[in-house]
């Protein structure tokens, strides 16, 4: 592989025009194609396998027509201390605000609270509910407005009103300034490390272009393959990322080689050869961990995961052909300034602060790997108190409307309010089947935790049945997920005794299902994720011991990072220092997320710093020296990757959604922690009391794997060193007119 990433790399270098020119055909191609692509459908919230999206599927087949999927608005009135909601001017006020209401072009229904009954006991508040005929999505402007004028004209009388649902819902933000503020700190590590806007520009500039390329081939292909709007968010993120990543490995491999004396092409080509077989090993790492999202069993999640898998092929290919052709373009820019200055180029030293500090570790390897071990499994801790769920309005700013209908729903009829269960029967195996609804009714209604069920609505057939049941407690506390497993567990004798079968949806429950099914999915994820990539870095490695090591310290990192998560947003240490306003349990798909993204950067930190160990071992070197000497060529870069990361996602931090606030924190506090503690620390402590046993593998094993020669051994004889041109001069001119 190296022999071939090497020619690869000179011939880009030599053919540059071709290379950019051929790029800039294939980003206009996909562009094009997505302008004239039809519109992406909706997002799919199909859970395949779970009750609640069975009762959900039963519901469409037997109530036709009556799929409730047009956007609504939940108008919550609160009454003045002291009076009413049925006082004679509070409901003058609010039927005419259902009058007005009601007159929206894209209307379907309004109902005032005083004909459905929907006041309190305590005669404080009431609800209104709009129904439109179109989803939120297609809602015109006007329709917004006209709703929203009725609204402030309803605030002047005195009510309180706030509105929930999801017409007039906020959408989430990724960050805003805080984001932008992440990637100019991004720029600002580039340029430190490199000495170079050119080098600290290239490796931007072609992650932008990587993912332009992806985001326009997701939307050309959305609606042939059913992608969402959506899909493209994770796609954006790792393929800016990962885009990052690679570019700077090979541009300071780049840097490296003209250092040693190579011309600019046969750097190029010895760049390319060298990490760019690592850059094809770490994508691949990246793509088995977002391919491997298929093993939960969510579409949704499926189609986000291979779309950015995607994404990080594409990254790769630009690595390996962009990259090497824009530094034929500027083959001496992207040296460092004192170089270009001095007209000698000079690439590290052999005591730098990567080698300063793998002495440090060398010297003492048992105490470094005893207190990261420690230190991590310590912050490990709180993944014993795991609460998965899924946030509502109630995560919410207070300063958002819609947490503030939902807090005074939850005071004025009760915190289960806001989340009731739906109850569907399928009574067509009942002789009497009104007789058997009732009887399941009564039932679900003396269960503790039930606060009062609804009157039960029959399709025209009249052999099923839909009615709710409010819980004591809310959505999300745990009261609540034992209240649907109670009912659930208590069904069989219900059934056999009335021939009749019931299911428990709605959004609550759909949401502890989704909960489940993705806790249930974690393990088998994570077996088949972490092993295909022991297999693959068993052959990038020629080792055992080192990829197991790999994956013991991604464990330890990612369980360490989901334990801070449950820590501030589960029991609400150091919260308000973020911003969150309210604890809760952890977004349900937040593990899998995290697993799959950090896996995937966290081995590439592994195969950049290691290969570099490995290439300095079998070139001669003790094992103690090769760690030495991998931390020496690498450790720079690769605190200067992890440092571009954290800062991209420290800037979701700054979103006002909690679940963004959730992930933007989870990813950059786990890169803190693999990228210092465990590629930093716990990585060199353990190679070094391995010593040689670390490089050892089986004979038979050895002879049936693959060789990738990714330490570049087969380059030897490629890489005769040519006479350094000095670094004013126009070397790239020189070496092309001379092939």
């Amino acid at each position: 592989m190296a022999t071939f990433l090497y020619r690869l790399g000179r011939t880009a270098f030599r053919r540059r025009w071709y290379v950019a020119l051929i790029w800039v055909a294939v980003l206009g191609a996909v562009g094009f194609g997505a302008a004239k692509a039809p519109a992406a459908p909706d997002a799919s919230n199909s859970m395949p396998g779970i009750e609640s999206q069975k009762a959900f599927d039963l519901m469409e087949q037997r109530f036709p027509g009556a799929k409730a999927d047009g956007a609504n608005a939940r108008i919550v009135f609160v009454a003045p201390d002291g009076q009413k909601i049925t006082a004679a001017e509070n409901k003058k006020t609010i039927d005419k605000l259902v009058d007005e209401a009601a007159d929206g072009a894209q209307v379907a229904s309004a109902v005032s609270p005083f004909q459905a009954n929907a006041i309190s006991k305590d005669a404080t508040t009431a609800y209104a509910t709009v129904t439109y005929k179109v989803k939120a999505d297609d809602l015109t402007d006007a329709s917004k407005n006209h709703l929203e004028d009725a609204i402030a004209q309803a605030k002047k009388s005195g009510l309180t009103v706030e509105v929930g649902g999801t017409a007039l819902a906020t959408q989430p933000s990724a960050g805003g300034s805080a984001e932008a503020i992440g990637i100019a700190i991004a720029a600002v590590v580039l340029i430190i490390t490199f000495g170079s806007l050119t080098a600290a520009g290239l490796p931007l500039l072609t992650a932008i272009i990587g993912v332009g390329v992806s985001m326009a081939a997701i939307m050309a292909l959305s609606s042939a393959l059913g992608l969402s709007s959506t899909t493209g968010t994770l796609a954006t993120m790792l393929g800016l990322a990962c885009g990052i990543d690679y570019a700077v490995f090979i541009v300071s491999r780049y840097r490296e080689e003209r250092a040693k004396g190579h011309t600019p092409q046969e750097a190029a080509g010895l760049a390319t050869g060298t990490a760019g077989s690592a850059v094809v090993f770490a994508g691949l790492t990246v793509v088995i961990a977002l391919a491997g999202l298929s093993v939960v069993g969510i579409p949704m999640l499926t189609k986000m995961g291979l779309a950015a898998a995607g994404a990080v092929v594409v990254g790769v290919l630009i690595a390996l052909t962009l990259v090497p052709a824009l530094l034929g373009f500027w083959p001496n820019a992207v040296l460092s300034r004192r170089s270009r200055k001095r007209g000698r180029i000079k690439e590290g030293g052999e005591n730098n602060g990567g080698s300063r500090w793998a002495r440090f570790v060398l010297r003492r390897p048992l105490p470094v790997l005893l207190l990261s071990v420690a230190g991590l499994g310590t912050l490990a801790v709180p993944v014993m108190d795991l609460q998965l769920g899924m946030p509502g309005a109630e995560a919410k700013p207070t300063s958002t409307t819609e947490r503030r209908a939902y807090d005074d729903l939850a005071k004025g009829f009760g915190p289960g309010f806001n989340g009731p269960l739906t109850i569907v029967v399928d009574a067509k195996g009942a002789a009497n089947p009104k007789a058997a609804v009732t009887t399941i009714e009564k039932k679900i209604k003396a269960t503790d935790g039930v606060v009062s069920v609804s009157p039960a609505r029959f399709n025209t057939a009249g052999d099923t049945a839909v009615f709710s049941a409010v819980p004591s407690t809310a959505p999300t506390d745990t009261k609540t997920q034992d209240l649907v497993k109670t009912i659930r567990n208590e069904r069989p004798a219900t059934e056999a005794s009335t021939r009749a079968e019931f299911e428990v949806t709605g959004t609550t429950a759909l949401n502890i299902d989704v909960a489940q099914k993705t806790q249930n999915a974690l393990i088998p994820y994570l077996i088949v994720v972490v092993g295909l990539a022991i297999l693959l870095l068993m052959v990038v490695f020629r080792s055992i011991l080192v990829p197991i090591k790999a994956a013991v310290g991604f464990l330890l990192s990612v369980l360490a990072a989901l334990g801070s998560v449950v820590a501030v947003f589960q029991w609400g240490w150091l919260a308000s220092l973020l911003g969150v306003e309210t604890t809760g349990p952890i977004m349900s798909m937040m593990p899998i997320f995290l697993v799959g993204i950090v896996f995937g950067l966290a081995m590439d930190y592994e195969v950049f710093l290691v290969a570099r160990m490995r290439e300095a071992y079998v070139h001669g070197d003790s094992p103690r020296q090769a760690v030495e000497s991998g931390f020496r060529h690498s450790a720079r870069v690769v605190v200067a990757a992890a440092l571009i990361m954290m800062a991209v996602f420290s800037g979701f931090i700054g979103a006002g959604e909690s679940m963004i606030k959730m992930i933007g924190f989870g990813l950059a506090i786990a890169v803190l922690f693999d990228a210092f503690v465990v590629r930093m620390a716990f990585v060199p402590a353990v190679l070094a009391l391995l010593g040689k046993a670390a490089w050892w593998m089986p004979r038979r094993l050895d002879l049936i794997l693959p060789k990738a020669d990714v330490e570049g051994e087969g380059l030897v004889h490629h890489s005769a060193v040519a006479p350094a041109s000095p670094a004013h001069d126009d070397p790239a001119a020189r070496e092309s007119a001379r092939v």
